[in-house]
C-alpha cells in the first residue's frame, strides 16, 4: 500500500504560536486526511512531542517559552520521528543549526500549504523510498534484499532501523539513519548529492541545500569515523559520497 493511502493514520503535531496560521494549516492538512493537533507554547511542546509521539512534527523556530532549536535538541534523544522546521528567517545559519539539532527538513515562511503537504508526505514516505533505492547487490543468501549490513565493528539494520558500533547502539535521528542506510547499502559506489537528495526527499536537488553535508558530518563521529580524515564515509570531490566497504 502506498503511503498516500495511509493518510488517516498519520498524526501531525504543529508547534506554532500564530493561532491563525496554525488554524489554517491544520484545516488544510485535515482536509487531506491527516490527523492534526496544535501546540502554541514552546515549553509545553517538549512534553507533548515526547509523550504523544506524533508521526511528524511541524516545528516553528520562534516560539514563546522555548525556541524551536532548543525543543528539537531536547526531544531528539527520545523522539525519532521526522521534524519539519519552519522559520520566517532566510539565514542559512538557521537551516544548518536546525539540521544539527536534529531537524529532518526546513522550510522558510510564508509556506504554501500544498508545498508543506508535499514535504510532509515526502518525509513520511522516506523510509520506504530509501529501502527501494538501496543497492540490490547487497543481498542475503536466499536472494532477498539484505536488512542487516555488517562492516567490521559497525552493524546497520534496516528492519530495526538501528545501528551499532562495537555492540553499542548508535544514537541516530530518523534522517541520519536513512542516510546511513542509503550509503552503506550502496557501499563501494559513489552516490552524488543529487542521487542522495532524490532518494531521501523525493524531490529534485536544487544545488543549494546543505542538509546532506550536515548530516554526513554528524554521522561520521557516531560511526567511529574521523571527521577530519574520514575512512568510512569519504567525500569524493565534485562527485559525492562513498561508503567504504572495508574501512
Amino acid at each position: 500500500m502506498e503511503v498516500e493511502d495511509q493518510n488517516e493514520a498519520w498524526k501531525i503535531l504543529i508547534v506554532e504560536d500564530d493561532e491563525r496560521l496554525a488554524g489554517l494549516t491544520k484545516e488544510y492538512l485535515e482536509s487531506n486526511g491527516l490527523v492534526v493537533s496544535v501546540e502554541g507554547n514552546g515549553t509545553n511542546a517538549v512534553d507533548r512531542i515526547v509523550n504523544e509521539k506524533p508521526d511528524l512534527v511541524v516545528l516553528d523556530l520562534m516560539l514563546p517559552g522555548e525556541d524551536g532549536l532548543s525543543i528539537c535538541r531536547k526531544v531528539r534523544p527520545s523522539y525519532n520521528g521526522p521534524i519539519l522546521m519552519l522559520t520566517a528567517r532566510t539565514d542559512d545559519l538557521d537551516q544548518v543549526l536546525g539540521l544539527e539539532m536534529g531537524a529532518d527538513d526546513y522550510m522558510s515562511k510564508p509556506v504554501r500549504p500544498r508545498v508543506l503537504l508535499a514535504r510532509i508526505r515526502a518525509l513520511l514516505r522516506r523510509i520506504k523510498d530509501v529501502e527501494t533505492h538501496a543497492d540490490t547487490s547487497q543481498s542475503s543468501a536466499d536472494g532477498e534484499a539484505a536488512t542487516r549490513l555488517v562492516f567490521n565493528n559497525l552493524v546497520v539494520d534496516s528492519s530495526m532501523r538501528e545501528a551499532w558500533l562495537d555492540d553499542e547502539s548508535i544514537d541516530l535521528t530518523s534522517a541520519e539513519f536513512d542516510l546511513l542506510w542509503l550509503l552503506s547499502s550502496n557501499a563501494g559506489n559513489v552516490l552524488s548529492r543529487e542521487e542522495i537528495f532524490t532518494a531521501l526527499r523525493g524531490i529534485e536537488y536544487d544545488g543549494q541545500d546543505r542538509s546532506i553535508d550536515v548530516r554526513v558530518s554528524r554521522i561520521r563521529p557516531k560511526i567511529g569515523d574521523d571527521p577530519v580524515h574520514p575512512r568510512r564515509i569519504k567525500t569524493v570531490r565534485s562527485k559525492g559520497y562513498l561508503f567504504v566497504k572495508e574501512a
